[in-house]
C-alpha cells in the first residue's frame, strides 16, 4: 500500500491527550480505533506510522498531521464514518515511501489564544521578545534533555484576546504553555529580569518556576511538510461545522456562567 499522510482536526477538551494510552480516550486511540474497524490494519498500529505530534490532554489541533500505509480508497469522509468525538479528517496527500511524519516535518505552529481585555500588550511583546531565537528553555520544561529549541513567533491583538503564535522545528513538552505563562506573568508587572533568570543556566524549580498556562486556548495549528495537500471539501465542510458547533455551545454555556455570576 502506499504512504499517505491525513490532516486530522480535533478538539482536545475530551481526550488524555494526542498518544495512546490504556483505559483512557486518547486521539491516537480513536484513530486506531477507526482504521482498525476499516480493516487498514491488524496489528499494534498501521505500517509505517507516525504522527507530527502528541499534544497534551486538553490541546487542540487544525493540522495535526499522521501518516501511514493507507489503501487508496481511504478518503478523510471513508475514515470519518467510523470516528466519534469531535475528531475528523479533511485533507490527504501522497508521501514517498520513507516518509516519516515526526521526522519530515520542517516547523510546527501553535497558537495560543489568551483572553486578556486588560492585558499590557506592549509589555507582553517585549517579553515575547525576548524570549524568540535560540535558547536552552531547561527551566520552561519538564524534559531533561534536548531542550535547546529555536522559536519565533509573535503576539497579535484580537478583540479580547491575546494570540501568541510559536513556530519551531520542534518543540519540548509544555515549552508552548509556559511561554505563554511566562509573557503573561511579564504582561502583568513581573520584572523583565524574571526571563533572563528562566533562560539562564542555573536550575529553577518549585515555586520560583512557571506553571504552565492552561490547556484549552492551545491549537497545533499547522505543520510544514514538502508534500501537497489535497483538501477534501466534502470533509472539511464537516469539519467546519462541528467546529462551529462547538462554538456556538460554548457561548450558551458562557453566557449562562455570566447571568449565575452577575445574578448572585
Amino acid at each position: 500500500m502506499p504512504r499517505r499522510a491525513f490532516r486530522v482536526a480535533y478538539d482536545g477538551r475530551p481526550y488524555h491527550g494526542f498518544q495512546r494510552q490504556p483505559d483512557v480516550t486518547t486521539v491516537e486511540g480513536e484513530l486506531f480505533g477507526a482504521l482498525r474497524r476499516l480493516d487498514v490494519f491488524d496489528g499494534e498500529k498501521p505500517d509505517g506510522y507516525a504522527a507530527a505530534g502528541r499534544t497534551d490532554a486538553g490541546v487542540s489541533a487544525r493540522a495535526q498531521t499522521i501518516a501511514f500505509d493507507a489503501p487508496e480508497w481511504l478518503t478523510p469522509p471513508a475514515l470519518n464514518g467510523e470516528l466519534s468525538g469531535p475528531l475528523l479528517a479533511w485533507a490527504t496527500a501522497d508521501a514517498p515511501a520513507e516518509f516519516h511524519a515526526t521526522h519530515d516535518a520542517h516547523w510546527r505552529a501553535y497558537r495560543y489564544f489568551w483572553l486578556a481585555d486588560a492585558a499590557d500588550d506592549r509589555r507582553a511583546r517585549r517579553a515575547l521578545d525576548r524570549l524568540l531565537g535560540e535558547h536552552d528553555f531547561h527551566n520552561l520544561t519538564p524534559d531533561d534533555e534536548n531542550t535547546v529549541r529555536e522559536l519565533a513567533g509573535g503576539i497579535e491583538r484580537e478583540g479580547d484576546f491575546i494570540v501568541v503564535t510559536l513556530r519551531a522545528s520542534g518543540f519540548c513538552r509544555e515549552l508552548v504553555r509556559r511561554v505563554v505563562a511566562l509573557v503573561r506573568e511579564v504582561a502583568g508587572g513581573a520584572g523583565f529580569d524574571r526571563i533572563d533568570r528562566l533562560l539562564a543556566a542555573e536550575p529553577v524549580e518549585g515555586p520560583a518556576g512557571v506553571t504552565p498556562a492552561v490547556p484549552g486556548p492551545l491549537v497545533l495549528d499547522d505543520v510544514a511538510y514538502d508534500l501537497e495537500f489535497e483538501v477534501d471539501e466534502a470533509a472539511a465542510a464537516a469539519t467546519r461545522e462541528m467546529f462551529a458547533e462547538l462554538r456556538e455551545g460554548r457561548r450558551a454555556r458562557a453566557r449562562a456562567a455570566g447571568h449565575v455570576a452577575d445574578a448572585i
